[in-house]
């Protein structure tokens, strides 16, 4: 009760703190900030450990998934800045607090980049720290728009981790990138910290990551996309990145961690304001950077990840808001476990409020693991999530 009460403190007192912030324009000079974030309500089959140490017995945990507090601003047309201050998971049943990264407890900074236009839009500079510009799901879509309730399995998504290198998938890096081709390709090419252990990076090797996106019909040429449109605009999409770094010391070997994608993202508006969105994505990984939770798929594994989601929202409002139900699955495989593969998949309903960041999501998902391990997190799970998002 005292976390509940807690949860719902924080997430009722950061809008006010927010708000409090004043908002500066003079000439070409400018300067905004806000605030957004997302209450949860999860049940979690099968995840707690009772009294003899099995993993049997059901969780009920509220939480804040995301709090985020923003700061942009325009220094001179070619130089702008942005930062976000996040907490991420506050009350979290389970997690290991990390208050330096904002995790489980405490506020850090999650992104905070300057950014600079050499040759206006076509050629920028970007340092700080940042998205890694790898995959679609977790390198380009802004979290306050995403289709389904959470990231991809993974990719930090509902209650998994994140397999390639990152300090909650950003990196401290230096980015190129623009947009050419009449803005209808987007490039980024990154050279960051990558792994920080000593014991995993003992040569301290940067990491070099990149990605290339070709929109055939309108373009998306900002830092941030969106994970669905909602009819504002007509996107055919085909994505494609890679992350290396190079002597990662993972378990007992030495070996290069590479990774790459392929993706492609559909958003469609139709008739009457509807809109059809659709999108899915190939990560082929060597020597995975870390192990991705209540899977098979360990540290130092071959494998790839497959997923697709769908979503399709009615244009006619329904009540004060809008509906969107939608659909998500993953595969989950890992070359050194042979069939052990697990198999993700969920339902779920947005019901957007104003825009794509205030709604109020309900979505269940099933974990379904090819082979069950009895008294591990390695079995059959059920993750029912009820969110509130709300901001501005």
């Amino acid at each position: 009760m005292k976390k509940m009460i807690g949860v719902l403190a924080v997430t009722l007192l950061l809008p006010a703190i927010a708000m409090s912030m004043e908002i500066y324009k003079k000439d070409n000079i400018s300067l905004s900030a806000g605030w957004w974030g997302q209450a949860w309500y999860q049940f979690v089959s099968d995840m707690d450990t009772d009294d003899d140490g099995a993993v049997d017995d059901n969780a009920n945990d509220f939480l804040v998934r995301r709090s985020y507090f923003y700061l942009e601003g325009i220094v001179t047309p070619a130089l702008s800045f942005f930062v976000h201050l996040a907490g991420d998971k506050l009350g979290m049943d389970e997690i290991t607090n990390n208050s330096g990264d904002g995790l489980g407890s405490g506020i850090a900074l999650r992104d905070g980049w300057i950014n600079y236009k050499l040759a206006g839009d076509d050629v920028m500079v970007q340092v700080g720290r940042m998205y890694i510009p790898f995959t679609r799901n977790y390198g380009t879509t802004s979290t306050k728009s995403l289709l389904t309730v959470d990231l991809d399995w993974g990719q930090g998504g509902l209650r998994s981790s994140i397999f390639y290198p990152s300090t909650v998938g950003r990196d401290d890096a230096i980015t190129l990138w623009g947009n050419i081709l009449k803005d209808k390709l987007q490039y980024r090419l990154m050279v960051g910290d990558g792994e920080e252990s000593d014991a995993k990076n003992p040569d301290d090797n940067v990491r070099f990551a990149g990605r290339l996106s070709l929109n055939l019909f309108d373009p998306e040429t900002n830092w941030f996309n969106a994970g669905t449109y909602l009819g504002s605009k007509h996107i055919l999409a085909f994505g494609a990145g890679f992350d290396f770094e190079q002597d990662m010391v993972i378990g007992a070997k030495e070996d290069d961690y590479a990774a790459w994608t392929i993706d492609l993202h559909f958003d469609h508006p139709l008739a009457n304001g509807d809109n059809l969105t659709l999108s899915v994505s190939y990560i082929d990984i060597s020597h995975n950077a870390n192990a991705i939770s209540w899977t098979n798929f360990s540290a130092g594994d071959d494998g790839n990840l497959i997923s697709a989601s769908a979503g399709y929202y009615f244009g006619h409002p329904f009540g004060p808001g809008n509906l969107q139900p939608c659909a998500h699955v993953q595969n989950i495989s890992s070359d050194e476990k042979g069939d052990d593969d697990t198999f993700i998949y969920g339902f779920g309903i947005n019901y957007y409020l104003k825009g794509a960041g205030n709604k109020i999501t309900l979505d269940l998902t099933f974990i379904d693991q090819e082979e069950e391990i009895t008294d591990t997190l390695l079995q059959d799970n059920t993750i029912l999530t009820l969110q509130f998002a709300a901001g501005f």
